[in-house]
């Protein structure tokens, strides 16, 4: 299925079929098609050349430099089959989150394990939200070829006056890849024969999938609606599209135009004018035979041109809040959390706040796999909590390791401190209870002293 069907095609009736509306703007739903648009066209048209990529580069290197030295553990044998299920699907999230501002973690509970799957917001329809603009109600679509016809299976989550979800399915087939098609009943086909029509949960679970939301400001409509981290430059990457094109023409034409007789060129399908069949030819209406064949042979404007994309790509970087030289500078080298660590501005600021919406999404999850895996009896499922996870960015931007182990160090030192909790703070252990502070002398008395005294690495 396209990724642009469920908001954009009508053709499908979507809307229709769930019975609702989507809720956000036109001036959204509009946006929302020209993100997906520009990251995955790959192919020049009439409006420009894609082929620099520069949404892919941006989510790209924002992804990879946000789990550069990435670590999550859990507390137990469940928590940590959670989490590597989770690693298997985060880069997908990732860049459905920042491409559509917005993607659902959703978890999908086995026997043995909880699976989970990205769904994009090319891919659902808000139809409610609460007053902190969090939907309550949404829709997603999922389509399935078998045979020679298509599946479509609506799946509508909404969340009652009770808090309780209700999931509701519906499937259709059609014959045609263009339609959405009739109503079937859910066993049609051996995937969906399991699933019921209705369910309602009997304890709170939310929609049942956890948010990840692209935490930069809403430049669309003003919205509460989250954006793609290269909205604000939309306008810009379409400019760079737009040059990149008229820039590979003038290499492809070379350096000469030629201008003839407007007869010389073939009418065009719809008779009203003469069709230039080739952009090298320009229309001269005049006698052929006093004209003949002209040459223009303007100067290629390289320099021109490669200036002016190259301050495009450095717009964009100021515009999103990368850090200057990551796009406009052909040698700058993939960084990981920590190599980024030094730079000021706004590139530093953007990764810290996509670690944290990651990391605020994982510890949200946890308590829901807790309870998804109980009532679905995934084997060895219990409770969990925020956290049952630690999740260690490395030696990065959201804190420098070394500096915190000095400054935990001083405060000992200073009597503000007790040595137990720098030291459980160091070796990972926890803090919270007297018991803690036992254990953690059990196990490092006496080295405690010395390491407090010397300053040292253990």
């Amino acid at each position: 299925m396209s990724i642009l069907n469920v908001i954009t095609n009508k053709t499908y009736g979507y809307e229709d079929a769930f019975g609702a509306a989507d809720c956000s703007s036109i001036y959204m739903k509009d946006a929302i098609e020209e993100w997906f648009r520009l990251f995955y066209q790959d192919k020049p048209d009439k409006f420009g050349d894609p082929c620099q990529r520069i949404p892919y580069t941006v989510v790209n290197k924002l992804t990879k430099t946000m789990f550069g030295e990435y670590q999550a553990t859990g507390q137990d044998d469940f928590a940590s089959s959670v989490l590597d299920g989770l690693d298997k699907v985060r880069k997908r999230l990732a860049h459905d989150f920042m491409i559509g501002g917005i993607s659902y973690i959703k978890p999908f509970p086995l026997p043995d394990r909880i699976v989970f799957s990205s769904v994009s917001r090319a891919n659902m329809l808000i139809f409610g939200t609460d007053v902190e603009g969090n939907p309550t109600d949404v829709g997603t679509a999922e389509r399935t070829v078998s045979g020679s016809a298509y599946y479509t299976l609506l799946e509508r989550r909404t969340i009652g006056p009770d808090g309780k979800l209700t999931i509701r399915n519906r499937l259709f087939r059609s014959e045609y890849d263009s339609q959405i098609g009739r109503p079937v009943p859910l066993n049609s086909i051996p995937r969906y024969e399991a699933l019921p029509e209705e369910y309602t949960y009997p304890e709170d679970v939310g929609l049942g999938m956890v948010a990840l939301r692209c935490p930069v400001p809403n430049c669309v409509d003003g919205s509460k609606d989250p954006v793609s981290v290269y909205a604000a430059a939309v306008g810009l990457i379409r400019s760079i599209n737009r040059n990149e094109a008229e820039l590979s023409g003038e290499f492809e034409r070379g350096k000469s135009r030629l201008i003839v007789a407007s007869d010389m060129l073939k009418p065009s399908p719809d008779g009203k004018h003469k069709a230039l069949t080739d952009e090298v030819f320009t229309a001269f209406d005049d006698d052929p035979e006093t004209v003949g064949i002209t040459a223009f042979s303007p100067a290629l404007r390289e320099q021109s041109f490669l200036a002016r994309k190259a301050e495009y790509l450095r717009n964009v970087e100021s515009v999103i809040g990368l850090k200057r030289g990551v796009l406009s500078e052909v040698e700058a080298m993939d960084k990981t959390a920590t190599e980024v660590t030094s730079s000021a501005g706004d590139y530093n600021l953007t990764i810290i706040d996509f670690q944290q919406a990651w990391e605020s999404a994982v510890r949200e999850l946890m308590p829901l796999c807790g309870k998804l895996g109980q009532l679905y009896k995934v084997a060895g499922a219990h409770d969990l909590t925020e956290d049952s996870v630690t999740i260690d960015w490395g030696n990065g931007v959201l804190y420098d390791e070394d500096k915190r182990w000095t400054d935990l160090k001083a405060m000992v030192a200073a009597g503000m401190l007790k040595p137990e909790y720098a030291v459980g703070w160091y070796f990972g252990m926890p803090t919270e209870t007297p018991q803690d502070f036992e254990a953690i002398r059990a196990r490092y008395m006496p080295e405690i002293e010395s390491l407090m005294q010397g300053g040292g690495d253990m």
